[in-house]
């Protein structure tokens, strides 16, 4: 186990900057989740981390050790891929034994670690099979193990379950996490996909452009996102938004078609005037036939226990709602629950309310 510090990291492929100065401490046996769209930063860091790349500027820090300049073998770390890396031509027992045939162990060490790894991923009927005769979620199994013979100081996951099916993309998640919290050993997970990061880190780091645009536990991410990018990004269906402009000192907003809503902690947003931009999460949308927003409604998407409905307000702005039971209705008048609205900066899109 060990502590994992990126100070300052920044990263350069001749004129194009990808990666603007990248802060972060990692605990030790902490899982920590980069998550963010294609082309972020997120895998060239972890690929910094790794030692397959070199930084611009900065450093990475194993226990306090600058790791900058050595080579990925002398890192003690161990990384799983996306497209599990097996060799063909040998078996589960030898792709797993392979790394420790290569650093002399003895063969009743390398025979029990296998062994005592297999037995935890429940693929100690398979080690006599060649990767071919093996299922996805088998193989993906299969470069866990490999990796957890080695007991590594750190774990390093580049996207492991993208080639995964969506049922045992869920399940191999929780095995993962399961894995992750028995060993304590700490890890860095790169993702794209929200879920996987909200489920599977104990923090988050939201990439985006280069730049860690938040970090914070899952539902600190959630609840507070720093800005627009990672409410739009962080939450399914995405965060709503309608410009706005404060009212009664801070205390409320309106909306562009005089609908006015109040803040909780509001009159820290700024003073009367000040544009800003709204944003509610289509499951704090309730029906309200009063006096609620109207929602020309042109996509329901009944899901059993709830429906997400997908409309338009009478100025063209898009809204998703996420009522509780069966809407099948052409048209829905809805209102926020008290205390759910985010208001950002209208022209930075930075959170203004704390």
């Amino acid at each position: 186990m060990a502590s994992l510090d990126i100070e300052g990291v920044t990263k350069s492929f001749g004129a194009t900057k990808v990666l603007h100065g990248i802060d972060l401490a990692i605990r030790d046996g902490e899982m920590v989740v980069i998550v963010g769209a294609s082309g972020c930063g997120k895998s060239t860091l972890l690929r910094i981390v790794a030692g397959l790349e070199s930084p611009t500027g900065g450093a990475v820090l194993i226990d306090g050790v600058n790791v900058t300049p050595l080579e990925p073998a002398d890192r003690d770390i161990a990384m799983v891929f996306q497209t599990y890396a097996l060799y063909p031509h040998m078996s589960v027992f030898d792709n797993m034994a392979y790394g420790l045939k290569i650093r002399g162990l003895p063969k009743d060490e390398i025979r029990r670690r296998v062994q005592e790894a297999a037995d935890l991923l429940s693929i100690g009927q398979l080690l006599d099979r060649k990767p071919r005769q093996l299922s996805g979620g088998q193989r993906q199994r299969v470069a866990m193990g490999r990796a957890i013979v080695r007991h590594p100081k750190l774990f390093l996951f580049d996207e492991p379950l993208s080639n995964l099916d969506a049922k045992l993309r869920v399940q191999m998640r929780a095995e993962i996490r399961r894995l992750q919290k028995r060993l304590s050993v700490t890890s860095l997970f790169v993702t794209h996909d929200q879920v996987e990061a909200m489920t599977l880190g104990d923090r988050l780091v939201v990439m985006h452009e280069g730049r860690a645009a938040q970090i914070g536990t899952p539902m600190e991410v959630w609840s507070k996102p720093a800005d627009t990018y990672v409410a739009s990004f962080i939450g399914s269906p995405a965060m709503n938004f309608l410009a706005a402009t404060l009212v009664e000192g801070g205390a409320a907003a309106r909306l562009a078609n005089g609908t006015v809503w109040p803040l909780t902690d509001g009159a820290r947003a700024g003073g009367e005037g000040r544009p800003v931009t709204i944003g509610i999460r289509p499951e704090h949308l309730m029906p309200d036939p009063a006096a609620g927003l109207l929602i020309a409604v042109e996509l329901a998407e009944p899901l059993g226990s709830e429906t997400v409905l997908h409309g338009r307000l009478a100025d063209g702005t898009t809204l998703t709602a996420r009522i509780a039971g069966v809407a099948t209705a052409e048209a829905i008048r809805v209102s926020p629950e008290p205390g759910t609205l985010h208001v950002f900066d209208a022209e930075t899109g930075k959170r203004v309310v704390p």
